[in-house]
C-alpha cells in the first residue's frame, strides 16, 4: 500500500483539476443520457440499439454494470497518470509560465551483480551509491577473506560480496602451447608464455576423503543473480576473474535464465599468456563458450593511449584492445519517431564504444634488486566514466 500511496502523492498538485474535470465530465454524461432519452422516445432507431443500450437487463442492472465499467476506467486512467512527473507552475524553472511535463517518474534504483575480481570490483565500488544493492560474486577460485577485509575496509555503500560456492576450487587452463596451467600461477607475469594464449579451461572441484565435493552455488548468489536488473561481467582478466563462474552449471544457468540485463566490461589491454592476439570479438567468443550466452552491451575503451604508455605494454607484450571492422557482424538499426541509430553487433552484443580509462602513475618493483623501484604511467579503467557508461545503458529502458 505504501507504493500505491507513494506514486499517487503524485497527483497532489492535480487534486482540484481532476475534480473539476470529474464533475463537468458526470454532468456531460448527464446531459447526453437525458438527450438520448428524448431521442429514443420520438424517433424510431433500428433493432442494434436494443442490445446497444442493454434493455435486456434490468435497469438496475444496466447502472451497476455501467458504473463498474467507468470506476474501473477511472481508476486505470488515474493510475497512469501518476506515473508521470507532475511539477506545478509557480515553481517550474520558466519565466513564461509554460511548462510542458512528460517525463516518467523516477524508477527504484537498480540492483547489480558484479562478477569480476578483486581489482575489478573496487573500480565498480563507486556504482553502488546508484544502486539499491551490488553484489559482488567472487571467483570461485578466490578464497573470501580477501574480499571480506575489503568491504570492512572501504566500506562501499551498498556493495556487499558473496562466494559463489561453499568451497574453493581449482580452475584448470590449457595454453596454445599445450601445457596446463592453474590460473592462479600468475600466467600473465611469465615472459615465456607471454606468446600463448588460453585454449581451453576446466574446473577442478575440491577433493576430500570420500572423493569429489559437489560444489553448491549459495543461495545469496542465486538470489541476487535472480533478482538483478544488470549482470557485469568485468572489468578483470577475462580468464582469471569472470569465465571461473561461468564453469559452475547452476550458477551459468542462472545467469542465463535471468532477464537483467548482461553488460561485459571488455579489457583494456591484452593479458600475456592469457588473451595474446584476442580482439574484442575474442573477449565475446569466450563468453559465449563458456557461458553459453552472449551479453546484451559490451563495453569497449575507444580512448587512443599515449604514445610513451603503449610503448611500455608493448615491451610487456600487451597491446589494447580495440574494436575494428573486421570484427563487425552485423549492424542494426533502431528507429524512434526522432532518432535513427545504428548499432554494431560482435558476436551478438552491441558494441558501445566510449572513453572509459585514465592513465595513472605506479610504482613497480624492481625483480632483480627488491630494493628499488620506478614510476611508470599504466592504464586503468576510470571508476567514474565506467560508471557513467554503465547507467547509461540502463536509463535507455
Amino acid at each position: 500500500m505504501r507504493v500505491i500511496f507513494k506514486r499517487l502523492s503524485s497527483l497532489a498538485h492535480l487534486s482540484r483539476p481532476l475534480a473539476l474535470t470529474s464533475v463537468g465530465v458526470v454532468l456531460f454524461a448527464l446531459g447526453l443520457a437525458y438527450f438520448f432519452i428524448a431521442l429514443y422516445r420520438t424517433v424510431e432507431m433500428p433493432g442494434f440499439v436494443y442490445y446497444l443500450t442493454l434493455q435486456f437487463l434490468p435497469r438496475w442492472s444496466r447502472g451497476i454494470l455501467l458504473m463498474g465499467l467507468g470506476l474501473a476506467t477511472l481508476v486505470i486512467g488515474i493510475w497512469q497518470l501518476s506515473g508521470v512527473a507532475v511539477i506545478p507552475l509557480s515553481t517550474a524553472p520558466t519565466n513564461t509560465g509554460e511548462l510542458v511535463v512528460g517525463f516518467q517518474s523516477t524508477a527504484a534504483p537498480p540492483r547489480i551483480a558484479v562478477l569480476s575480481g578483486g581489482p575489478g570490483m573496487l573500480i565498480l565500488a563507486s556504482l553502488g551509491r546508484h544502486a539499491s544493492s551490488m553484489t559482488c560474486i567472487t571467483p570461485v577460485q578466490d578464497p573470501v577473506e580477501y574480499y571480506y577485509r575489503a568491504s570492512s575496509l572501504f566500506r562501499f555503500e551498498n556493495v556487499y560480496y558473496v562466494a559463489p560456492t561453499g568451497s574453493m576450487a581449482q580452475v584448470e587452463v590449457e595454453l596454445s602451447n599445450g601445457q596446463r596451467y592453474d590460473i592462479r600461477q600468475g600466467l600473465a607475469h611469465n615472459q615465456e608464455l607471454a606468446p600463448y594464449h588460453v585454449v581451453g579451461m576446466r574446473l577442478i572441484p575440491p577433493q576430500t576423503a570420500e572423493g569429489t565435493q559437489p560444489l553448491l552455488v549459495t543461495r545469496h548468489t542465486l538470489d541476487a543473480l535472480a533478482e538483478a536488473d544488470a549482470i557485469i561481467l568485468g572489468p578483470g582478466s577475462l580468464f582469471e576473474s569472470i569465465l571461473p563462474n561461468l564453469l559452475i552449471p547452476e550458477l551459468r544457468e542462472a545467469i542465463k535464465a535471468s532477464r537483467a540485463r548482461k553488460i561485459y566490461v571488455c579489457n583494456l589491454m591484452t593479458e600475456p599468456g592469457l588473451t595474446t592476439g584476442f580482439g574484442v570479438a575474442e573477449h565475446l567468443s569466450q563468453i559465449r563458450t563458456y557461458g553459453g550466452f552472449s551479453p546484451d552491451y559490451v563495453l569497449v575503451n575507444a580512448q587512443r593511449i599515449e604514445p610513451e604508455v603503449q610503448q611500455m605494454y608493448l615491451a610487456a607484450h600487451q597491446s589494447p584492445v580495440y574494436l575494428s571492422p573486421e570484427e563487425y557482424e552485423e549492424t542494426s538499426v533502431s528507429a524512434t519517431d526522432r532518432v535513427t541509430r545504428r548499432q554494431i553487433l560482435v558476436e551478438g552484443a552491441v558494441v558501445i564504444e566510449a572513453d572509459l580509462a585514465s592513465s595513472q602513475l605506479q610504482l613497480t618493483a624492481s625483480l632483480d634488486r627488491p630494493g628499488e623501484g620506478r614510476t611508470v604511467r599504466v592504464l586503468r579503467h576510470d571508476p567514474d566514466k565506467l560508471a557513467a557508461a554503465i547507467l547509461e545503458i540502463l536509463r535507455r529502458g
